[in-house]
């Protein structure tokens, strides 16, 4: 793959994409051990550019007020900012407002739909094979849980699917990003699939939200977090059809949820506003206002692109080390997330400690939250280095010198 790939993902002319807002990430200019600060765990949580963190502190420095609680100026400016980044996500997903709850983050969306919904035991529900924790777990007590069928690489099997939907599963999970192998599932098939068998279709986006906007018109729920695109930690999304969230019930009860209380009885608040009990992470809304802002502004199109070129470098790469298994397909649609099982090293820890504390290299090391799809591949511990809009090929080969020189330290087979 040639550099003008990764790089010239806009216009030609520009310059690449990292090196344009690289200052707007003031976390990269930190040394480690005379190395320069390279940041590949973005799957786990992104950095945060200044644009974000000023709005998050605009809200604490010139508003402060809890929303829909008073008539006073400030609360009345926190609530109408509040419900237009609410307008906002419904325009970035393609919901409506009043169809956008927020939540704690991406799990607690989950649960919220998984608990909500009016499910019998015998009910059986479809979890997808490279699945996070959070998009299996929460079912498993609530009815019949099935995997989503693949081969050998972790790529769904659309015919053995078919034969499964015959079943007429309640509910269809699904993944659109990989957060083990960056891989994409082919989520508007498959949720079409599901529609026309009759099933609820949910979907964890909380890899790909960052990276593509969504676009799926035949999904009920959308699940994600603010932090894995540019946002704050401790906010997610729930994205429902209005009739789906209809169905759910509340998790939760007390101030913000309820229209009216007496001795004997409460009314609930309309959508989605029964949802969101207590006082909401107010700033972590500004931030993520400010974050889909900061993603238009990049160009989307530009932001896709550059997760494609550079999930296709570090592939590449990988492809080229005897030591290195890739977990899930080298092809296909992927993303900037990649897995390794190294043969000769069962714990991946050292590994990631080597990285970060000897070459400024940060990573992630272990079962990455979805235990049962590396299980599949491995009986050890991978190591998974995933990149975002302010990565470059530079980091990418910065990864791989490093890593190099690890593995041949440790003594593992290559």
């Amino acid at each position: 793959m040639s550099e003008s790939t990764l790089v010239q993902v806009t216009e030609p002319g520009l310059p690449p994409v990292p090196a344009r807002i690289r200052a707007d990430f003031p976390l990269l200019s930190r040394d480690i051990d005379g190395h320069r600060l390279v940041y590949l765990d973005s799957a786990a949580t992104s950095l945060t550019p200044l644009p974000v963190v000023e709005e998050i502190s605009r809200f604490y420095t010139e508003v402060a007020a809890n929303i829909h609680r008073g008539k006073h100026v400030l609360s009345e400016q926190a609530s109408d900012d509040f419900e237009n980044v609410r307008m906002k996500v419904a325009q970035y997903t393609g919901f409506r407002s009043n169809e956008v709850v927020f939540t704690a983050n991406t799990t607690a969306s989950m649960n919220l739909v998984a608990s909500g919904l009016p499910l019998d035991p015998d009910d059986l529900v479809l979890v997808p094979a490279d699945g996070h924790h959070s998009a299996i777990l929460p079912w498993r007590d609530r009815a019949r849980v099935a995997w989503l069928p693949t081969d050998g690489h972790g790529v769904v099997d659309l015919d053995r699917y078919a034969e499964l939907l015959s079943e007429r599963p309640a509910v269809v999970v699904l993944s659109h990003c990989s957060n083990v192998s960056g891989a994409y599932a082919p989520v508007e098939t498959m949720s079409r699939m599901a529609k026309e068998a009759g099933a609820v279709t949910v979907l964890d986006a909380a890899q790909s939200i960052g990276h593509r906007r969504p676009k799926h018109t035949t999904i009920d729920f959308l699940a994600f977090s603010a932090h894995k695109m540019l946002g704050p930690t401790g906010l997610g999304v729930l994205c429902g059809r209005y009739d789906q969230l209809a169905r759910l019930t509340p998790p939760a009860l007390g101030g913000g949820v309820v229209d009216w209380v007496d001795e004997q009885r409460h009314e609930l608040r309309k959508l989605p506003h029964r949802f969101e009990a207590g006082t909401p992470h107010i700033a972590g809304v500004y931030g993520l206002g400010a974050a889909i802002d900061y993603l238009y502004r990049l160009g989307l199109d530009t932001v896709a692109e550059h997760d494609r070129a550079l999930g296709r470098a570090l592939v590449e790469q990988a492809s080229t080390r005897p030591y290195a298994r890739i977990l899930g397909p080298t092809e296909g649609d992927r993303g900037a997330i990649l897995s390794l099982a190294i043969d000769g090293l069962h714990s991946m820890k050292p590994v990631a400690q080597i990285l970060s504390d000897s070459y400024g290299i940060m990573c992630r090391s272990g079962h990455m939250c979805a235990q049962p799809f590396v299980d599949r591949f491995t009986d050890d511990e991978i190591l998974r280095a995933s990149g975002y809009i302010y990565n470059d090929l530079d980091d990418v080969h910065a990864f791989f010198t490093a890593l190099d020189e690890i593995v041949g330290a440790l003594g593992a087979r290559s």
